[in-house]
């Protein structure tokens, strides 16, 4: 079907069939994904640029940042915050590659989680939202054929929980050494010469990145050129940051054998294990001195990026034991997005094991539990969002305060639902309490508001593994009913 029948078919935006497009759409991805897969990178490349002319990708482009981006309602330089439905009909017909122009970006300061900080967002127009939309959509499956099996930010079908359950069975059968590190301002250092000659993409496409790349930002009506980075608020800023970082776990790992051989014994699966969440990773090893040698050759590898390890928030340690390193006691365990990860000495009847049961050999016990739960780090910073609220509605009615507590509340919960959380999760239950009963009696009716108000947090049961099933939901705040 033409583009002219198509349109004719679909006068007005609330009449398309979203479900037909998003086939279509998928339908073309997946034939890129598969090309790349099968080393056949010209006939991807081909279709790339079929699926860019794509009407339906082009109104599914538009409906991501004009409905279904959190960011929608956020101006670019020309204050445009919203679009009616006859505005994102007419925009199809202008995302078009040939001519097109990128406009700068419009920088908006955000606070940064628990510090007196504040991060920098480039916010594109909603025409150049939609046309890295529409690039994104025809890059990401050419290099989700390519992307690392343990590199997760930012990926279509990987989250969080999956990188953490990848540490989760990498440590929980033999206790390893960690290299815990943040890559220092990620997307503001990027070298863009770097990036542009590793985005392997047809020319007029890798044109438009770069135009996004050097359009630069309006800070307060002042304009600030852009040498190096990809722009944090950017649709496509998160995949060009995954295209730069692409490599770095397999050029580290393939440094070492795969087998090590050592007093008449083999060593399986010797290599380091690297997992990346954007710019932050762990790297996993039985020996401490891999891991230093891990950590200086990623310095190198980063170095021809543009980037660096940030000193900071750089740490070795255990996932059972404290270790002492240049005089200073590193305690056992990580955290890692949000989770706290550590293994913990325990007798043989909670003891892990490992090995097989067949030939008439037992399981052998090893001795140690590895638990993942949330850091402390996330539990204070959840008391204090729940204080924010409480103190914001101190004359607020009850069910006020409730509305705005439980999605907080439920949020955090079903973040941390799979971990091993039910201790925490019954002292939270408790904290919270705590919280209300002070909120109810500093009001004027407070003792019999007292009587009305609980607190319910459904509690999940644990695994023999530690872990919680995802069973009740957890995590609200209700009044009682008299």
């Amino acid at each position: 079907m033409s583009n002219a029948s198509i349109t004719k078919t679909t006068p007005e935006w609330n009449t398309i069939n979203w479900g037909k497009v998003q086939r279509k759409v998928f339908k073309l991805q997946k034939r890129i994904f598969q090309a790349v897969k099968s080393g056949n990178k010209v006939k991807a490349k081909k279709l790339q640029k079929l699926l860019l002319k794509s009407h339906y990708a082009k109104l599914l482009a538009i409906r991501k940042v004009t409905q279904d981006n959190q960011g929608k309602k956020t101006a670019g330089i020309d204050g445009i915050k919203a679009l009616r439905p006859n505005q994102r009909v007419k925009l199809v017909n202008e995302l078009t590659l040939k001519g097109y122009k990128a406009k700068a970006l419009r920088r908006v300061w955000i606070p940064k989680p628990g510090r007196d900080e504040k991060r920098g967002l480039g916010i594109p127009t909603m025409k150049d939202r939609a046309m890295q939309a529409l690039v994104k959509s025809a890059l990401e499956p050419y290099w989700e054929a390519q992307f690392e099996e343990t590199s997760y930010g930012f990926r279509p079908g990987r989250s969080t929980h999956d990188a953490i359950s990848r540490i989760h069975t990498t440590i929980n059968k033999k206790a390893r050494y960690v290299l815990d590190a943040d890559i220092a301002k990620c997307f503001d250092k990027i070298n863009h010469d770097y990036l542009l000659s590793k985005v392997d993409c047809p020319y007029n496409i890798k044109r438009i990145i770069k135009q996004w790349l050097k359009c630069g930002v309006m800070d307060n009506g002042v304009f600030e050129g852009t040498k190096t980075g990809t722009p944090q608020g950017g649709v496509i800023s998160p995949l060009l940051a995954n295209i730069a970082l692409h490599g770095m776990i397999n050029d580290i790992t393939t440094k070492f054998p795969r087998f090590k051989y050592r007093n008449g014994k083999t060593e399986h699966n010797y290599r380091p294990v690297i997992v990346r969440y954007a710019d932050d990773f762990v790297v996993l090893h039985r020996e401490y001195e891999i891991i230093l040698q891990c950590k200086e050759l990623i310095a190198q590898w980063l170095e021809k990026v543009g980037l660096e390890i940030k000193p900071s928030k750089t740490r070795i340690c255990h996932t059972l034991n404290d270790i002492k390193i240049d005089g200073k006691t590193e305690k056992a365990g990580f955290d890692f997005l949000g989770f706290n990860i550590r293994s913990y000495p325990v007798g043989k009847h909670k003891s892990g094991s490992r090995g097989g049961n067949t030939g008439g050999r037992t399981r052998e016990k090893i001795g140690f539990i590895t638990l993942t739960k949330p850091s402390k780090k996330e539990i204070l910073a959840h008391h204090e969002a729940i204080k924010e609220v409480i103190k914001a509605n101190r004359n607020a009615p009850q069910s006020a305060l409730i509305n705005r507590l439980n999605p907080i509340i439920r949020g955090w919960c079903n973040y941390y639902r799979t971990a091993a959380s039910s201790e925490i999760f019954s002292s939270e239950d408790h904290i919270l309490w705590r919280m209300l009963r002070a909120w109810t009696v500093s009001r004027k009716k407070g003792k019999h508001q007292y009587k009305m108000l609980s607190v319910n947090i459904s509690q999940t049961e644990k695994t023999e593994s530690g872990h919680s099933k995802t069973g009740n939901m957890p995590s609200t705040v209700t009044p009682k009913r008299k």
